[in-house]
């Protein structure tokens, strides 16, 4: 019995998000130690120049996610993956022959306009999954990359401690070409090609239906991303705190690290499910209030196992919130725009994660680690709660539309 096309490619976008989370999770942790071998050597200017390149890619793919959605509307979901999969290919091939770490700055930039390949794949996969599975199929695709996620530093480091640096950035290069040609060969997409004049940022926002939702999404996005990024940065420092004399510090933070991505791999396509079932809202809504409360306990452990065990329990409910967010996007942006609906989607994203890494090292030095958790969690909170409204802004509109058309019949009109 053959599969539908839509879990068909499912399944090669999942290998695709893989490929390409494992690759990029293989280059960044050593950015710093690559930036040294380039030949900066003090220790502050490596650190700022570290943050330089790794925020470079992030803010460019913010600025231009929404075009690249734009396009996936007008000549379709397939060749928006292989523009990203060949591009990122040839782009992190080129990183491993740089000579200073000025050519690093620029191709990560570049790295910047042309990447895309998850934020394709979840466009690709939430316009050809029937309404009814569009929950589990979302979150089957997330633990793609983060399975990949996963895996990627434990290659890197292995690769860079016995062949060298520049050989991790050779090896990325081949696994995004291989998500590139799984692409090309095996995902089908039947497109139609519009002729249509791309609309403007003006013309989509009077196209979409209940705007106020979609900006709902976009920001629980954004301080979801910030939320979870502001922390990982100084996992380490903190794993240092509450161990000081421990010998395996690295190992330790790497386990730290790893429990949320692990409880997400196992959670993901059970809440994706549960929301098919019960609705994509009702989980987000849990899934927020959740992590908020889990996000307090986190500032007052007195082991690093401790902090494992709620980073756990953190990760079982991370799985439903950006799955949840993409169904509901998805349910509710008219068939035309929904890539670029999408795209500034991943431009929130994107900027989380950039201001994340920026706020929580931040925030760290000048209030301390302990303060992190707690604006961090007052922030998912307040972020609920915008859902609630948002929600609830919705209905009563959908409620009085309905009295007016019944109105309006009534009357003859």
């Amino acid at each position: 019995m053959s599969l539908p096309l839509w879990k068909r490619n499912l399944y090669v976008c999942w290998f695709g998000a893989f490929a390409t989370a494992a690759g990029m999770s293989q280059i960044v942790p050593f950015l710093p130690l690559y930036i040294e071998q380039l030949g900066v050597r003090n220790t502050s200017d490596i650190e700022r120049w570290a943050g330089l390149v790794f925020g470079a890619t992030f803010l460019v793919s913010a600025l231009v996610s929404p075009l690249w959605g734009s396009l996936a509307d007008k000549y379709g979901r397939k060749p928006m993956l292989l523009r990203a999969g060949l591009g990122m290919s040839l782009v992190v091939f080129s990183m491993a022959f740089v000579h200073n770490v000025y050519e690093l700055f620029a191709l990560r930039m570049i790295m910047g306009t042309v990447s895309g390949f998850i934020p394709a794949s979840i466009i690709l996969v939430a316009t050809q999954t029937p309404k009814s599975h569009s929950g589990w199929a979302l979150g089957m695709l997330s633990t793609g990359g983060i399975s990949g996620s996963l895996v990627g530093p434990l290659i890197g480091g292995f690769l860079s401690q016995f062949v060298g640096m520049r050989m991790v950035f050779i090896d990325t290069s081949v696994l995004l070409f291989c998500a590139f040609l799984a692409s090309l060969i095996f995902i089908k997409e039947k497109f139609v090609r519009s002729e249509k004049k791309m609309p403007s940022f003006h013309d989509v926002w009077n196209m979409v239906p209940n705007p106020g939702m979609f900006v709902a999404m976009f920001i629980t996005t954004f301080m979801v991303q910030l939320a979870n990024m502001s922390i990982e940065p100084i996992i380490t420092v903190y794993v240092k705190i509450l161990a000081p004399s421990s010998r395996n510090l690295e190992m330790i933070s790497g386990i730290v690290v790893a429990a949320a991505g692990l409880a997400s791999v196992i959670s993901a396509p059970f809440l994706g499910k549960l929301s098919d079932r019960i609705g994509p809202r009702r989980i987000l809504l849990c899934a927020l209030i959740f992590i908020g409360f889990i996000f307090i306990p986190q500032a007052f452990v007195s082991s690093p196992w401790q902090l494992m065990t709620l980073r756990f329990l953190m990760g079982l409910a991370i799985a439903g919130i950006l799955p949840s967010i993409n169904t509901i996007v998805k349910k509710m942006a008219p068939s035309v725009i929904t890539g670029q609906l999408f795209g500034y989607n991943q431009s929130a994203q994107f900027l989380g994660t950039l201001g994340g890494a920026l706020l929580g090292g931040h925030m760290a030095a000048v209030f301390g680690i302990k303060y992190v958790f707690f604006s961090t969690s007052a922030l998912l909170f307040i972020n609920a709660a915008w859902v609630i409204v948002s929600t609830l802004l919705v209905k009563k509109g959908k409620k009085n539309h309905g009295t007016v058309s019944i109105n309006n019949a009534r009357i003859g009109k």
